[in-house]
């Protein structure tokens, strides 16, 4: 049972902010006279004399001592004596738990947001770089429209930003602080949980305390905005994939984030972004792990809440270490601008615009667009691209067709005249738009 039970292998890494914690619990306990100050401070100095044990990696830990929270306090005993025994006065390693676990957590959280800063940072920089370089736009996998390689990095930008959000609204309900509602009733004695509060830092104070003991709401949250993270960052990598494959060769990834192969050596292969898009699987499955355990637990502590560690430490190591190989994939990555161009010569994709030409005429939506379908046909059939056909081709069909036709089949200026609201052709304003958001910040 000890082995199966002990969790020190994992949790050990709550060892610095136990003691913080600790350490605010202390003063409360000396300040609220529920302990003599002399006391408190006593536990004080043989916590600080702990952790430096810790960041020098001489402290002792003991395995059959079951987790971090008690080998601390057997530490602090043994340094200091039974006046040691006294810090977990009016404290549970329920409550004890719940606030190491938040602490840690909101540090993770500000880590990853400024990993994902990092990233935008990347994008904004490179979409900047190609703001105006055309590229085939797809929906399907099939060439759809003409965009700008800026814009599509930009769509990317615009996921992170979204979980850049959501991270910040879960901090704000992950930095509520438990301790002080003991195992779960709380204390007889005068506790002073505000003022732990404010030395810690925590925004807020729990307001039930069977709640503050069972809720890991914040866990489940960070998790899921975590794996939704990774999934945007799946997504992209898929793309990466795909664009650096000799079948599209829109991208060259930076060589250092490549792999050769163990047999062909004519192979640059994209393992960076595989396992990118490999982990959003484990991220999902972290998630379901912890809401699996949440789901059939009555109110109140049970250990089976011990279950939800590992997957949050996964989660949150994975998620920065994938944030951080996507900065250097995008900062390193090279268009190949000429492959982009040519690949807007196939597949019509100047189709719409030129619908949307005849609508600036005054055609009927629906009509225009059965016109351009036989355009479209025609060019086909005669193995001819758009702007190949002669204008008297054009005129066959609709007489509203002028010279100025081609302007529409021109994919500069074609994306240039393309300034709806957040269209390619406003790539400049999006810029300034998520450039004006690293000042806020």
């Amino acid at each position: 049972m000890e082995s199966f039970g002990e969790s020190l292998h994992f949790d050990r890494r709550l060892a610095l902010v136990d003691i913080r914690a600790s350490i605010a619990h202390a003063r409360m306990l000396g300040r609220q006279g529920i302990i003599p100050k002399r006391d408190s401070t006593a536990i004080v100095r043989g916590l600080r004399s702990i952790e430096k044990e810790i960041k020098k990696g001489t402290f002792p830990y003991k395995s059959q001592l079951e987790d971090i929270h008690m080998n601390i306090e057997a530490r602090l005993i043994e340094l200091i004596g039974p006046v040691g025994g006294k810090l977990h006065t009016c404290r549970s390693r329920n409550d004890q738990v719940a606030t190491d676990l938040r602490m840690w957590l909101r540090d993770e959280i500000d880590a990853a947001r400024s990993e994902i800063s990092a990233l935008i940072d990347a994008l904004t920089d490179r979409a900047e770089e190609y703001a105006e370089t055309p590229m085939p736009g797809y929906t399907h996998m099939q060439r759809a429209q003409a965009v700008t390689f800026g814009h599509h990095l930009l769509s990317c930008a615009a996921m992170f930003k979204r979980d850049d959000e959501r991270l910040e609204q879960c901090r704000r309900r992950t930095n509520v602080l438990p301790l002080g509602a003991g195992a779960l009733a709380g204390s007889t004695l005068p506790l002073d949980p505000d003022f732990v509060a404010e030395e810690l830092g925590f925004d807020a104070v729990f307001d039930n305390s069977i709640d503050a003991v069972s809720d890991r709401d914040f866990v489940a949250e960070f998790i899921f905005t975590a794996a939704l993270c990774q999934v945007h960052l799946s997504r992209m990598a898929e793309g990466l994939v795909l664009w650096s494959s000799s079948e599209f060769s829109f991208v060259e990834l930076p060589e250092n984030f490549t792999t050769g192969s163990s047999i062909m050596p004519q192979k640059r292969n994209p393992d960076s972004a595989e396992l990118i898009r490999g982990k959003s699987g484990r991220m999902a499955g972290n998630l379901i792990a912890v809401l699996t355990v949440l789901k059939g637990l009555p109110p109140a502590y049970n250990r089976d809440l011990q279950e939800d560690k590992e997957p949050t430490f996964d989660t949150a190591d994975t998620l920065r270490s994938s944030l951080r190989v996507m900065t250097h994939l995008v900062r390193g990555l090279k268009a190949n601008e000429t492959a982009m161009r040519e690949a807007l010569r196939v597949g019509y994709t100047e189709a719409t615009d030129l619908a949307e030409y005849l609508v600036r005429k005054e055609m009927p939506f629906r009509e225009a667009h059965e016109v351009v379908g036989r355009i479209v046909r025609l060019a086909a059939d005669r193995n001819l691209k758009l702007d190949e056909l002669q204008i008297e081709d054009y005129r066959a069909l609709s007489g509203l067709f002028d010279a100025d036709l081609f302007d529409a089949l021109d994919p500069v200026k074609s994306l240039r005249a393309h300034r709806s609201h957040g269209g390619p052709g406003t790539v400049k304003k999006q810029l300034r738009k998520l450039r004006r958001r690293k000042k806020k910040s």
